[in-house]
């Protein structure tokens, strides 16, 4: 169990947070100035905060009604930048054995070849940073992290540095850590994609404070939590790969509703999750014939916000999960939409991103 509790109080800005969150990756989501940062920067012992609590598991780095301040470099921390920052002069065997030369020679070490297969980083062994891309730094970044034997991760925007091809090659990655290392991570993200597809708990955070806590499927699938503004809005829904088609779609089994993305890297009988964006799903009040969309998934509705334009997100829940749907408050009157009504979700295969669907990890 992670534990955080922090209060701290700049000029002009002051950060009152408290969570709790079980194993796995915990995401620290908001906009730039929520405390993203701030928080991250005093798990690590680079910011003493005035009053707070913070451990993983009976592992304690602060305790400030017990006098326990931690200094940074006896955290146990494994730190992953948004920049690799690996030693340019050292090979990336070199820069993974120097990881492991921080492990104290009582924990129980990572075994390296496990690590490096892992993190799909073998045929790098023998290059130097210069000769690696964005995302193969980011792995080796990561395999140092892992084999300095640390109690919790940090992660501080690992991707923010990479273009989408390299986000797409490295997501898998988090996705193994998350579902096959004991290590808590605590990751920092600006991204609703990256969240739906990592978060084991979302922290949401705005101006110092938490909005909301809990599974990503709960957390971003609130309408009135918007770390990311509107056009970041979109829920989670879980599905099972049934079978791929030789157009080139993918067949899921979204709670016994059909549901067809583009082709989808992975076997029949792996569970996904799947972020679909508010703004690609069209509300219908009865089951709709005669269109390309394929997606088509009925349910009920569980809450309309209007905003303080012409917008309102409407809350579907559906069998396979709750879905979001950005429309006007013209369409939602017109429709004569209210909580509790029956209504259908219609969403474009095309319309999802490969960014947006990612291994479930149960």
């Amino acid at each position: 169990m992670l534990d955080v509790a922090v209060k701290h109080a700049f000029k002009g800005f002051a950060l009152d947070v408290a969570f709790k969150a079980p194993p796995g990756v915990t995401v620290l989501f908001g906009r730039s100035g929520s405390g993203k940062t701030t928080l991250v920067n005093a798990v690590a012992g680079l910011l003493m905060p005035q009053q707070g609590r913070i451990a993983a598991g009976e592992w304690v780095l602060l305790d400030t009604a017990k006098h326990i301040r931690l200094r940074p470099h006896k955290r146990r921390l494994g730190y992953v930048f948004q920049e690799g920052r690996l030693f340019p002069h050292l090979t990336v065997r070199q820069n993974l054995a120097y990881g492991a030369w921080f492990a104290p020679k009582s924990a129980p070490r990572a075994d390296m070849s496990r690590v490096v297969e892992m993190l799909g980083i073998g045929p790098l062994l023998d290059r130097r940073p210069a000769a690696l891309s964005g995302g193969e730094k980011q792995r080796v970044a990561i395999g140092r992290a892992l084999l300095s034997a640390p109690k919790l991760i940090l992660a501080d925007e690992p991707l923010a540095a990479l273009d989408d091809a390299r986000k797409a090659e490295i997501l898998p990655y988090f996705e193994r850590l998350r579902d096959e290392v004991s290590v808590p991570i605590l990751y920092v993200s600006h991204s609703a994609s990256e969240v739906a597809r990592l978060a084991t708990t979302v922290v949401a955070l705005d101006a110092g404070r938490v909005m909301a806590h809990g599974p990503a499927a709960t957390v971003l699938g609130d309408p009135s939590v918007r770390p990311g503004g509107a056009r970041e809005m979109g829920a989670v829904l879980t599905a099972r790969i049934l079978r791929h088609h030789d157009d080139g779609l993918t067949e899921l089994d979204a709670s016994g509703h059909p549901l067809f993305l583009p082709h989808v890297a992975a076997a029949p009988g792996t569970g996904l999750r799947i972020r679909i964006a508010a703004h690609d799903v069209i509300l219908s009040r009865t089951r709709p014939e005669g269109l390309s969309a394929l997606n088509i998934l009925p349910g009920t509705v569980a809450e309309i916000r209007a905003g303080d334009g012409p917008g309102a997100l409407v809350a579907l829940d559906t069998a396979a999960g709750r879905v979001l749907a950005r429309v006007t408050r013209r369409s939602v009157a017109a429709m004569g939409l209210s909580v509790g009504d029956q209504a259908h979700a219609v969403v474009k295969a095309v319309s999802v991103a490969a960014t947006d669907i990612g291994v479930s990890g149960v």
